[in-house]
């Protein structure tokens, strides 16, 4: 698949229309969208901003600092055994939850 590809199928999804629909107002065929959406054909980025936009929807990006701490985390992970992993993700989500639980405003 492709990124441009998969950016068309989420926002053909996210405003309810067909492949059909899609293609009409874009001026192609449904066969070309599906092609993009399956990735038989990665549309360009111009293609892709293009077709967002009649669907009223934009594309922001930005190029940023690689951070490669996710593959730390994932590597240190790696070598825990399941139980360990299982263990340290309920903590986390009980960390997660007291944590949303503080940011709630009193209601009382």
């Amino acid at each position: 698949m492709s990124r441009g590809g998969d950016l068309i199928r989420e926002g053909r999804r996210r405003r309810g229309l067909t492949q059909a629909e899609l293609a009409d107002r874009v001026g192609t065929s449904q066969s070309a969208v599906a092609r993009w959406e399956s990735g038989g054909t990665a549309p360009s980025m111009d293609t892709t901003m293009r077709v967002l936009r009649t669907m009223d929807l934009d594309l922001d990006y930005m190029l940023v600092e690689y951070d490669d701490s996710d593959m730390a985390q994932a590597e240190r992970l790696l070598g825990l055994s399941v139980q360990q992993r299982v263990d340290h993700l309920v903590g986390f989500a009980s960390t997660m939850r007291r944590l949303q639980e503080s940011a709630r405003p009193d209601t009382a």
